[in-house]
C-alpha cells in the first residue's frame, strides 16, 4: 500500500495524541527535536557524498519527519501548521524567481528566460537581501546563524562580504594571507603564547575558507572528503599491521602511512 502525505500528517498526529499517543514523541519539543534534525540533514549529504543512492529515499525521509514533527508541533500551540509551511514556502521561492514565474502567480510563465546565471545569481542575492531587511536584519551580517558549523558560517560570512566587493579578485589573494596567518601562528608558538596560537590558529582556518571560497569547493564538503580518506588510510594501517599500532614506533607507522596512500589512490 502506497501512502501520501495526508497520510504521514495522520501519523504523526496520533503518535503526538494525548489519549494513546507515543510516551517519548508526546515528550518532546522543538529544543529536544533540534539535535535529530542536524543528525537527519548530516545523513542526507553523507549519502549523497558516498553515492549512496540507494539509500536516499530513506534518509529523506528521516529528514521530512523532522518537518513534520515541528510543523505538529506548532499546530498544537496554534502557531502554523504545515499546508501554511509548505504556501510560505511556495510563495517565497515563486518571488524569488521573477525570471520564471514573472507575474508573481504560479501559473505564470516567461516566454524565454533569456538571462545568464550571473544576472539571475544578483537579482536572487538582491530578493534576499530586501527580505531580510524586512525581517529587520540591518546589517548584511546580522542573520548568518549563529550555530551554523564553523567552515560553513566562515564561508556564509565571507560570501555576505564579497557581495559589496569586499573579497579578493584572484585565489592568489587568499592563498597569500593563508601564508601570513602561518607565520603569525609560527610566531606566536615561538613567543609561546597559548592565547596568541589560539587567535592565530582560527585566523589561518578563516583564511583557508576564503581559499575554498574562491575555487566554489564547500569547505564543510572539502574537509569531510579528508576525514574519509584519512580513516580508509588509517584502517588501511590497522589492517595491514602485524602488530598493534600502538606497539609500533613513529618510523614504523610512517612507513605503514605512505604504503596505505599508495594502496589507496
Amino acid at each position: 500500500m502506497a501512502y501520501d502525505i495526508d497520510d504521514l500528517l495522520y501519523l504523526m498526529a496520533r503518535l503526538r495524541d494525548p489519549r494513546d499517543g507515543c510516551p517519548w514523541d508526546l515528550k518532546q519539543s522543538y529544543a529536544t527535536i533540534a539535535p535529530s534534525t542536524l543528525e537527519e540533514a548530516y545523513e542526507v549529504v553523507d549519502t549523497i557524498e558516498r553515492d549512496d543512492l540507494d539509500h536516499l529515499q530513506e534518509e529523506l525521509g528521516d529528514l521530512l519527519f523532522q518537518v513534520i514533527f515541528y510543523s505538529q508541533l506548532a499546530r498544537e500551540e496554534q502557531r502554523f501548521d504545515f499546508s501554511q509551511v509548505v504556501s510560505d514556502l511556495v510563495t517565497k521561492l515563486v518571488r524569488r524567481h521573477p525570471h520564471v514565474f514573472p507575474d508573481g502567480t504560479l501559473q505564470s510563465r516567461a516566454s524565454t528566460t533569456g538571462e545568464k546565471s550571473t544576472q539571475v545569481k544578483q537579482r536572487w542575492e538582491a530578493i534576499k537581501q530586501q527580505e531580510r531587511s524586512a525581517k529587520g536584519a540591518e546589517g548584511l551580517l546580522d542573520d548568518v546563524p549563529l550555530n551554523l558549523p564553523a567552515l560553513s558560517r566562515a564561508a556564509k560570512l565571507q560570501k555576505r562580504a564579497a557581495s559589496v566587493g569586499f573579497d579578493w579578485p584572484e585565489v592568489e589573494g587568499p592563498i597569500a594571507k593563508v601564508r601570513e596567518e602561518l607565520q603569525e601562528l609560527e610566531q606566536a608558538l615561538a613567543d609561546n603564547d597559548p592565547q596568541a596560537m589560539a587567535e592565530e590558529l582560527g585566523d589561518l582556518l578563516f583564511a583557508a575558507v576564503n581559499i575554498s571560497r574562491s575555487l566554489n569547493i564547500d569547505p564543510e564538503a572539502a574537509l569531510r572528503a579528508g576525514n574519509r580518506k584519512f580513516e580508509q588510510r588509517f584502517r588501511h594501517m590497522e589492517t595491514h599491521s602485524e602488530q598493534s599500532l600502538s606497539e609500533l614506533n613513529l618510523e614504523q607507522l610512517e612507513a605503514l602511512w605512505q604504503e596505505a596512500k599508495r594502496g589507496l589512490k
